[in-house]
Formats: C-alpha cells, structure tokens, sequence
C-alpha cells in the first residue's frame, strides 16, 4: 500500500456516495424499459438492495429517495429500515415532469394554479424530509419550451424565482434547496435552468440554504465541467454531484465508463476546492442500469469514484504548483497525468481487506447469491421502474 499515504487513507476511509434509489428499479430508453428479475417491488426493498452495496464497499451510507415514487404509509417505518440495514435517508426529490397538468411548466406555468400544485408538492418533499432527517431537497425541472416564440423566457424566470422564494421559506434548519439544471431535453428550444449560471442566479437570491446540484451527464459536449466545478467551490455554492456518464446526451452511464479522465480531472478540482469530504458538498450517483444488473452496477460506479479520488489524490500538488508558477507547461502536465495513469487497483485490494472489507467487491457480491436470492423471493406485486 506504499502509493495509498496514511493521509490518503484517511480520506478515502471518509469517502461517502450517496446511492439514487431509483437506480435499483427497472428502467430503459425512451422506446423500451427491460425487466429484470428480482426488481425491487417498494422502496423497502429498494433500501435493502441499496444496503447491499454499502455492506461490499463501506462507500454508500445512504440512499436518496424520489417523491412520489418512493413514497410510503410510514417513513418512520422506513427510517427504521435504513438504519437496521445500516444506511440512512438521504436527499428528497421532488417530481414535476410527470404530470398532464405540467405539460406547459411547473414552477414557471403561466396559470397560477398549476403553479400552486407544483410549489404544494414541493411542500409535501419538505414534509417528507422532516420525516427522514434528510437534509437537501434536489429540485431538477423539465421546463422551457420547443418553439421561438412559444413562451416568454424572461416571465418564465420571474415566476421561477417567486416559486422557488415560497419553497425555500418552508425549509428547515439545517435543511437546503439544491437546483439541478440540464442544457436540453424533454424542452428542446429553451430550458428553464439549462446551465450551471442560471441555477447559480436563482439560488444566490434565494439566500445562504440554496445550493446548486452539477450531474457530470448534463452538459454540451464539450463542455469543461472542471472549470464549473472549481467556480461553484470558489462562489460556495456546490451543493452536491449526481455522477454519471454520457457519450452523447443524458445518457445516465455508469459514471467513468464514458471518460475515465474527466472524471479524474473533475475529482482534481473538488479536492483543489476543499470539496472532498466537506459536509456541504455531497456525492451522488444518478444513474440508470438500462442493461446490467442494478446493485453490481452501483457497486461498480461506487468504485469508479473511489478509484478516480485515489488517483486525484496522488497529484504531486506542491510540484505541479511549482510548475505552474514557472510557467514549465510539459512539466506541469507530466506530474498530472503520472498521478491518472497509476494503477491504484492493487493498492485499493489491499487496502479494503486490511479494513475487514473483500479485496474486490464485485466478486465477492457476485459469489454471495444475492441475486438469484431477490430473483426468488421477489415474485408476485409491481416491479419498481422509472417513473412506478
């Protein structure tokens, strides 16, 4: 473990990602969700898949949940759950893109009615949040619109912010609004929060509790996500991650399959940034397992991270420092690049067993029969799927 320092250790050995509960459940393409067997059947198994990938890694403590998919008769019960399988309730997300009523906005809807749906449903998600002791409250909204001149863009953005201002009141101490955003799709022309600088507008006039949500899958392409990571950590307001990968859109890939370097490069920052196991920044996954199995695919993603934040963590900081003042270009890429071609595989092995965890959880899941078990005992009632 000579590459893995006592002070490297000690922050992998922090390291937290939190696990997207719908990541569990069935999902697809616009044209076709697979099955699979063993598909949790409510959010109580759900959690317990969930468990499962924290029980191999030590890496995912808690598991969001995504209202109303996940909702339930008691989420005191469901607390309860979580926390004798060993996780907690994390981040509450909301849903306004699902809805007849919000074919034309939400939170920015011309008709004040259909506004007051929305923002009541968003009251609701605090409710639940006071139910589980979850802390942030992620809002993604699929609004905007598909033709020039279908929609005023400047009133849609006043009534964004008088929408947002009546959530935000109702948070908790101690309790946060986290805005995603998205560049495009399902609107296609204009979205309402298409970028890290409109979210970035709205929650700084929210007030301190406002944060904003950067999913690595959703950006042109070619977008330096790097670069807006370090800007957010500079202004204080990165609130959290939703790791993913794309190749050509909201692909919602295992995170690293697609680009193992940005994710290398984007981790760079967060620990440049004082982001690395700051309680303010949090880690988590937003992924769909369209054709592989659902937890062993979470446990891969989880280990991507781990294996990326190692690697990041390696970076000679005071030498690249160094030459970068002194304006020694092919020096300064050399010791940024030796830290992302190490293979910190063997190092992590080693470094799992000596904590009492397998040396490699993929197999060591694989070889408990989880999944023949669930695939049993799993029959009967609705299988858990995006948007069920």
């Amino acid at each position: 473990m000579s590459v893995l320092t006592p002070e490297i250790q000690s922050a992998l050995a922090q390291q937290a990602i939190e696990l997207p509960s719908w990541a569990f459940g069935n999902s697809g393409t616009r044209f076709k969700v697979f099955g699979t067997p063993g598909t949790p059947r409510d959010p109580f198994e759900k959690i317990a898949d969930a468990a499962q990938v924290h029980k191999y890694t030590a890496l995912a403590p808690s598991v969001a949940l995504h209202i109303p998919w996940d909702l339930v008769d008691s989420f005191d019960d469901l607390r309860t759950h979580a926390e004798d399988l060993g996780v907690t309730l994390g981040t509450i997300n909301s849903n306004t893109f699902q809805d007849d009523d919000y074919k034309f906005g939400a939170l920015t809807h011309e008709d004040a009615a259909v506004r007051r749906k929305a923002i009541d449903h968003h009251l609701a998600c605090i409710d639940v949040m006071h139910a589980t002791g979850s802390r942030d409250l992620k809002i993604w909204l699929a609004e905007g619109s598909n033709y020039p001149g279908q929609a005023d863009m400047r009133g849609r953005q006043d009534r964004l912010q008088e929408s947002l201002q009546e959530i935000y009141a109702r948070l908790g101490d101690g309790q946060r609004l986290v805005l995603e955003y998205k560049f495009f799709e399902p609107a296609f022309y204009h979205t309402d929060v298409p970028d890290w600088g409109t979210s970035y507008a709205q929650v700084a006039a929210l007030g301190d509790k406002a944060m904003v949500c950067l999913d690595t899958g959703h950006h042109a392409p070619g977008t330096n996500i790097e670069f807006i990571v370090m800007q957010l950590l500079r202004l204080g307001k990165l609130g959290s991650f939703d790791f993913n990968s794309r190749f050509y859109a909201d692909d919602d890939l295992i995170v690293g399959a697609a680009d193992p370097f940005q994710l290398f490069r984007i981790l760079f920052e967060v620990i440049r940034g004082g982001g690395l196991n700051n309680p303010d920044v949090a880690f988590m996954l937003d992924q769909c397992h369209n054709v592989e199995d659902k937890v062993p695919g979470q446990i891969r993603s989880v280990l991507n991270v781990q294996e990326m934040t190692t690697r990041a963590l390696l970076v000679d900081r005071d030498a690249l420092a160094a030459a970068q003042r002194s304006g020694d270009v092919l020096e300064a890429n050399r010791i940024f690049m030796d830290a992302f071609y190490t293979d910190v595989r063997p190092a992590l092995a080693e470094w799992r067993e000596s904590r009492g965890l397998p040396a490699d959880p993929m197999r060591a899941f694989a070889d408990s029969g989880y999944l023949a078990r669930i695939a049993a005992d799993r029959v009967g009632g609705v299988q858990a799927g995006w948007g069920a």
